[in-house]
């Protein structure tokens, strides 16, 4: 099956939403890719700063997703993708003139906080629309989301060679365009479950005492620290190994992670549903994730064996972190709604990610500072060492829940892939 005639597949909203994810990251894309050199280089902010920046903007998004999830089930997805898409226009144009430190972590909050807002509601949506093929669903869904993060960082690229204050603006006229496109076009949908004859506090306790699926959140933390490297640790490497050419090579990062999910990603979900099902993909899937960093380590940096060495680690290390992201993503979405009994499911997705983000803003203030630290005292090779032995930890949690909860065909609570019955947390 093609990306093409899988989009097909789908009804009028599911393909609305998949287009929308696609000018999402197009917009988003054009911007972060190059957020921590504009932060490091031309402003001239510590690499913990940095870091923190970055951190804020993930935990605004994950953090608060919590907010945005229940709100979806309650008023309805809809308003909340639109809300989103218009805040995250606002974000990105007041980084058309923040210079400071505070200026920038509120962008960067407004920015995180839109993605809470439309993020649950757009894959509650899907899993909602799409059925009993969630997991063909999303594997579309990641096409199309990777699509944008290959056009993105080229489109950054050209506006870059002007000014980041012009990628910027870029950014946010992109988000203003969706706004109103999913304004008109995407048909209102809400919650089978409509939550309103009970109160925030009771939705909120639900989701909490489902304990299957706070084990699994906490497991996947790995996953998103790992993942979310190429905003960090990559970029801040290929400074580290030809400033000058820096962006390109950011650029080419982005480039090849699209590439990979692009051209690979329905046989990737194909190969990994037919030979391992859900709960061993995710755990193969997270030992690639862990694997990614390896070139990295071998190659630390220029010294090691020169600069084109450096550059193919670099590379090596963006298609093995895009193999691994693409092999976990539709398992890991099919699976919180599996584990949320497909009751409250944008509240279950928002808390999933409000658990991963705290792990991601701890996760990437401890990167930002290795990095100095591990540069200053010639160990560079530390901090991938690191990021892989957090992939390893993870790939072990995983496995240690499938072994808990009915071994690896039924893992996290259900039984064949695709089945439309879901086991509901007692």
């Amino acid at each position: 099956m093609t990306a093409l005639s899988g989009f097909r597949a789908f009804d009028l909203p599911a393909r609305l939403l998949m287009i929308n994810q696609f000018g999402i990251n197009l917009g988003f894309y054009m911007l972060m890719p190059y957020l921590a050199g504009y932060l490091s280089g031309p402003l001239g902010l510590a690499a913990w700063a940095v870091g923190l920046v970055l951190g804020v903007r993930n935990f605004s998004q994950q953090g608060m997703f919590l907010i945005g999830g229940t709100l979806a089930d309650r008023l309805g997805y809809k308003p909340l993708i639109v809300a989103g898409c218009l805040l995250r226009t606002g974000g990105f144009a007041l980084l058309i003139f923040a210079t400071s430190l505070p200026g920038l972590l509120i962008a960067s909050a407004a920015t995180g906080f839109a993605g809470a807002l439309f993020n649950p509601a757009v894959r509650a949506y899907l899993a909602a629309d799409a059925g009993e093929r969630r997991v063909e669903a999303f594997a579309v869904f990641n096409v199309f989301y990777q699509a944008g993060i290959l056009a993105g960082p080229l489109v950054g690229l050209a506006l870059m060679a002007v000014d980041f204050r012009v990628t910027a603006a870029g950014a946010a006229i992109v988000f203003a365009a969706l706004t109103v496109a999913q304004l008109l076009a995407l048909p209102a949908r809400r919650a089978a479950d409509r939550p309103e004859r009970s109160s925030v506090l009771q939705d909120w306790r639900t989701v909490v005492d489902n304990r299957r699926f706070l084990a699994f959140a906490a497991a996947m933390i790995g996953s998103y620290v790992l993942s979310f490297q190429v905003y960090l640790a990559l970029p801040l490497q290929a400074e580290f190994i030809d400033p000058a050419r820096s962006q390109a090579l950011t650029s080419g990062v982005f480039v090849i992670s699209g590439i990979v999910a692009v051209a690979g990603q329905l046989k990737i979900t194909a190969w990994f549903r037919a030979r391992w099902g859900t709960g061993r993909s995710l755990v193969v899937g997270m030992c690639l994730l862990a694997a990614s960093f390896l070139p990295l380590a071998l190659v630390p940096g220029p010294d090691t064996l020169g600069v084109p060495a450096a550059i193919a680690a670099l590379f090596g290390s963006a298609a093995l972190l895009a193999i691994g992201t693409a092999a976990v993503f539709p398992f890991e979405m099919d699976t919180v709604v599996s584990l949320s009994g497909d009751r409250l499911v944008a509240t279950h997705y928002g808390f999933y990610n409000t658990v991963v983000g705290v792990g991601i803003l701890a996760g990437n203030l401890a990167t930002g500072a290795v990095v100095g630290l591990a540069r200053r005292s010639g160990m560079d090779w530390a901090v991938w060492a690191g990021l892989i032995a957090i992939g390893l930890a993870a790939a072990l949690a995983l496995h240690q829940l499938g072994r808990r909860h009915g071994g690896a065909a039924d893992a996290f609570g259900r039984g064949r892939v695709g089945s439309p019955t879901a086991t509901r947390e007692r």
